[in-house]
């Protein structure tokens, strides 16, 4: 670990190291972002042979490749960005709550596709659309695949019953965009990111429909460096396959 000064504010969080002029926050989204998108991968993997129908499980599986490969992409980025000193356990992952257990039910699975994949995507939209030159190049061909995972969100989310589901994957994914006039809207302002927290927050409600009402979101309890409000974080099994994946992480993508 690094020194007491290389700590998050509290000495909850190791410091997401970044180099200099680059931006801890920037680093800190990005780590978020590839940490969420192998998980999403790995959950979406998990129903590959469990999905209602047999071209629910091929989409699943297909998908779930293409999101442990943008993970795989995303944490080589990280290089360029910084690489934190933070070992493979359940806490320093920066993930939504909604992954941290495997999903009982397919409607849990279609809430991910079609709500929580889309909030994603907007990130890497606007993450391509910004001014850090190694993230332009490395996340286009992202948002070409992304297409194929919104055309089954939206499928699945008319023809099941996953309102509630999809309620939980939203809450999670504003409140992992985080707060107006947060780290999200600083990195706009300096042309890092093309969206800001309200463009973000519209253009998902734009595709996945415009939340019910719900209970005020305390943005005093939210962690900038693991993007949630909730504590805990993923299961010893999940850990456990992570921890398998982990010696390609920094790889090159095209390793």
């Amino acid at each position: 670990m690094g020194r007491d000064d290389d700590r998050a504010e509290g000495g909850r969080h190791p410091t997401l190291g970044a180099r200099r002029g680059r931006s801890l926050s920037l680093y800190s989204l990005v780590k978020s972002l590839a940490d969420n998108k192998q998980l999403l991968g790995m959950r979406y993997a998990e129903w590959c042979i469990a999905a209602p129908t047999l071209e629910a499980d091929i989409a699943a599986a297909a998908m779930g490749l293409d999101d442990i490969g943008h993970s795989r992409v995303l944490y080589g980025s990280l290089r360029e960005l910084g690489v934190a000193d933070v070992a493979d356990e359940a806490g320093s992952y920066a993930n939504v709550p909604y992954l941290d257990r495997p999903w009982a039910e397919w409607t849990a699975f279609v809430a991910a596709n079609g709500v929580l994949d889309s909030a994603f995507t907007l990130m890497i939209e606007a993450l391509a659309g910004g001014n850090v030159e190694v993230l332009r190049s490395r996340l286009k061909k992202m948002l070409q695949e992304e297409r194929y995972h919104a055309m089954h969100g939206r499928s699945w989310m008319r023809e099941s019953r996953a309102a509630a589901d999809a309620e939980q994957a939203r809450r999670d994914a504003i409140v992992w965009i985080g707060p107006e006039g947060g780290d999200v809207d600083d990195l706009h302002h300096k042309g890092i990111l093309s969206l800001g927290v309200r463009d973000i927050r519209r253009r998902l409600d734009e595709q996945v429909g415009a939340a019910p009402a719900s209970p005020p979101i305390d943005w005093k309890a939210w962690d900038p460096v693991r993007r949630r409000i909730s504590p805990g974080g993923i299961d010893e099994l999940t850990l456990g396959m992570l921890q398998g994946l982990a010696e390609k992480r920094y790889m090159p993508a095209g390793a």
